[in-house]
């Protein structure tokens, strides 16, 4: 028998309600219905909502309706946003962590049920691939972990990262209605410049994935001035991009929507069907000169895409093949004729 969903907190239904109706009102007596409580319940659930910055107007026998939400992170209204999908995944927002994916991992070796996502404002030692620190201040960028227990044989772990970045890609294209890019094997562009990193850690035991956690970077409205030296110019926020702020809430709303969609395809294996003509809709290195520096060497050739392994293929300038399961790319110049 299935187990019903885990009722949403009484702050996320109210504000689901409202969202829905507008910009009609909805009363207190169908507020107080819907959750089961009193109306003077409501009103106290609703002071609480205006402490965290939302407004409401008030209207004799007619109700409330939503006139102002907060422009930071929220996780109820997050959750809102997801209408009735609220309360089957557990959200849990910091405003200040180490690292979201350390969290993850504790909270999973500690029992926690998953899937569940831990999602900060602020990470005091964010990292990316090969520990390499992630610039992550308070400043309207998203820094989010999912926490999972796959039970998947490890061999699977080389598409992983790749698949789910290549929804993460195609969502954000749809949300600002752009056209980002996917550098193999991580890393999302815009023109060039790096707006997103993801990285997949996982505990395995011998013969499966224990627990996996899918993190994720992305630069969505901080400010053009706000990068370090090192960053400046290499770096860049969706908002600088597009030329207008995205609202976070909504945007997080629907990448959670959107990354358990794809690990759930990702675990049936269906992703398969069409993970190749994903992938290669926003690859920027297809075809292009680059080089590929791993421990022991690095090799320079023409960039063929990935294999049905998730590989990176070049042919090098002595016309070989290669494949790699792991190394740093980087764009050539193109050679003079």
């Amino acid at each position: 028998m299935k187990k019903p969903a885990p009722a949403s907190p009484p702050e996320t239904v109210i504000l689901t309600e409202l969202i829905a109706a507008e910009p009609a009102f909805v009363s207190g007596s169908t507020l107080a219905k819907k959750l089961g409580m009193s109306r003077v319940a409501i009103w106290q659930y609703m002071e609480k909502l205006r402490e965290q910055g939302f407004a409401f107007e008030a209207v004799r026998a007619r109700g409330y309706r939503l006139t102002e939400r907060p422009s930071g992170l929220n996780a109820s209204l997050v959750q809102a946003y997801r209408r009735d999908r609220a309360g089957d995944f557990p959200l849990q927002l910091l405003a200040e962590v180490d690292s979201t994916n350390d969290e993850a991992a504790r909270q999973l070796a500690a029992g926690k049920a998953a899937p569940f996502a831990i999602i900060a404002q602020r990470q005091t030692k964010g990292r990316g691939r090969f520990g390499r620190a992630w610039h992550s201040e308070a400043n309207g960028n998203l820094y989010a972990s999912f926490a999972f227990r796959p039970r998947l044989e490890p061999a699977r772990m080389q598409m992983f990262t790749l698949w789910m970045g290549a929804n993460v890609c195609e969502l954000v294209g749809k949300f600002c209605r752009t056209a980002p890019g996917l550098k193999w094997p991580n890393d999302l562009l815009f023109d060039g410049r790096k707006a997103g990193g993801m990285l997949t850690e996982a505990r395995m035991d011998a013969d499966q994935i224990r627990d996996l956690v899918f993190g994720l970077g992305l630069n969505i409205n901080s400010p053009s001035e706000g990068w370090p030296e090192d960053l400046a110019g290499r770096a860049v926020s969706l908002a600088e991009h597009t030329r207008q702020p995205l609202d976070l809430n909504k945007f997080t709303a629907a990448l959670i929507g959107r990354v358990l969609q794809a690990y759930d395809r990702f675990v049936d294996g269906s992703y398969s069907k069409t993970f190749a003509d994903l992938w290669n809709r926003y690859d920027v290195l297809r075809d292009r000169p680059v080089a590929v520096l791993t421990p022991t060497q690095r090799v320079a050739g023409t960039a063929l895409g990935i294999d049905d392994e998730g590989c990176f293929v070049v042919r090098t300038d002595k016309n070989r093949t290669e494949r790699f399961r792991a190394g740093e790319v980087t764009l050539e110049k193109p050679a003079r004729s």
